[in-house]
């Protein structure tokens, strides 16, 4: 039987397939502080997702944020690295992780510079978004 820590290269595939379309923002923490004013979502927020891009809209369809990103399935935890193309952050590549598990999924993101995270919590520099597929 195979182990939970065995990965395939088509694992990083298969979660870029899961991935696909629309999912709903449900919870948001930054910095080990749940649910602080956003910048970069809002209420009912929206993240599409087609190929390997990603717009965060509004609920009335104002566009947030976009940019690219690029998964790892086999490091543990799973990794994912954010390049956002417009705002603050443009061009700079956030080091990830991600958690799918059906409609779910989870990231925590750090700050440009600083390690990949390790858990799915936060500390000063980190932020981590919560979803659930939008049917």
């Amino acid at each position: 039987m195979a182990s939970p820590l065995d990965h395939s290269p088509t694992d990083s595939a298969d979660d870029l397939a899961a991935l696909q379309g629309a999912w709903e923002q449900t919870g948001f923490e930054e910095n080990g502080v749940p649910n602080p004013p956003d910048d970069h979502g809002a209420a009912g927020a929206l993240t599409l997702i087609r190929g390997k891009h990603f717009e965060v809209r509004t609920v009335s369809g104002e566009l947030l944020l976009e940019g690219d990103f690029t998964l790892d399935a086999s490091a543990t935890p799973k990794a994912i690295t954010w390049v956002d193309s417009i705002g603050v952050d443009a061009g700079r590549q956030l080091p990830a992780i991600y958690r799918l598990e059906g409609d779910q999924f989870v990231f925590v993101a750090a700050d440009e510079g600083m390690p990949r995270p390790q858990a799915f919590r936060t500390s000063m520099g980190l932020t981590m978004r919560s979803f659930v597929r939008k049917r």
